[in-house]
């Protein structure tokens, strides 16, 4: 546990510079949140602005939320200058399985680009690992198999670390698999916390090996979420809570409430 809590306080301590190229309904969640982490965000995507950006980033993440073909293009030029700076790239490959023009993405990406992270729910990295799964807009659906063969596979064959979020965070890194248990159902009653946790795993991820990053990011706001919903009376009140409690998370918190379960 001591390891995860580490780089909970490295981040803080390098204050990263993590690189966002994201949806227009979670930007602003995105960037507060990486700042609520302790990194800094910056939210770039003109190829122009990239080319000089991304040389002081510590890492690049990519969330096709919202996507479009000028969005698509300027993400594999940031994506082909993250690869030759040797600047590790998350993929949040939202919606991927509800239409065809998001799982062709988000398979593009998977193959031309070298993510070093992917981060979805059940619905999503079912889609991505060719498993039959369902998903209904962006939010999770069902999977067909079992949740921690089908990450250890994805993240075998693409030899990256994936993230399939869910009641219990399934994490592996095609050798190892480890489960993370914390949070709360109120986290998935505001838009954007996917997203969020994409961005604070890119966070850790820029300061560590992928897989620990990921597994403190969905730690720690897990627990940040354990924390806001003793105070918030509904969804309104919830997300400052939780920003408020993301800024305030300690290590020792972090220690003592953290629920990880190493499977493997």
């Amino acid at each position: 546990m001591q390891r995860y809590a580490h780089i909970l306080d490295l981040v803080r301590e390098k204050n990263p510079l993590v690189h966002q190229i994201t949806n227009y309904v979670t930007v602003n969640d995105c960037a507060n949140i990486t700042l609520c982490f302790g990194a800094s965000p910056v939210m770039s995507h003109s190829p122009e602005d990239v080319i000089d950006m991304i040389v002081h980033a510590g890492v690049l993440v990519l969330n096709i939320g919202t996507l479009d073909e000028k969005q698509i293009e300027n993400m594999i030029f940031a994506g082909n200058k993250a690869k030759m700076l040797g600047i590790p790239i998350v993929l949040d490959p939202v919606g991927a399985g509800a239409t065809t023009y998001r799982t062709q993405t988000a398979g593009r990406f998977m193959n031309e680009l070298p993510i070093s992270v992917v981060k979805g729910n059940a619905g999503e990295i079912g889609t991505l690992a060719g498993v039959s799964a369902t998903v209904r807009g962006v939010d999770s659906g069902t999977l067909a198999g079992n949740p921690k063969e089908i990450t250890r596979a994805l993240a075998k064959e693409y030899e990256c670390t994936v993230v399939m979020s869910g009641k219990e965070d399934i994490i592996s890194d095609g050798k190892r698999v480890i489960g993370v248990s914390n949070g709360v159902p109120m986290m998935g009653r505001i838009s954007g916390t996917g997203c969020m946790a994409s961005a604070v795993c890119g966070a850790c991820a820029s300061v560590s090996e992928p897989i620990d990053g990921c597994i403190t990011a969905m730690t720690a706001l897990g627990i940040a979420g354990e924390e806001a919903a003793k105070t918030a009376k509904g969804p309104g009140s919830f997300k400052p809570a939780f920003f408020d409690a993301v800024a305030s998370l300690t290590s020792e918190q972090f220690i003592k409430f953290g629920r990880i379960t190493e499977y493997q």
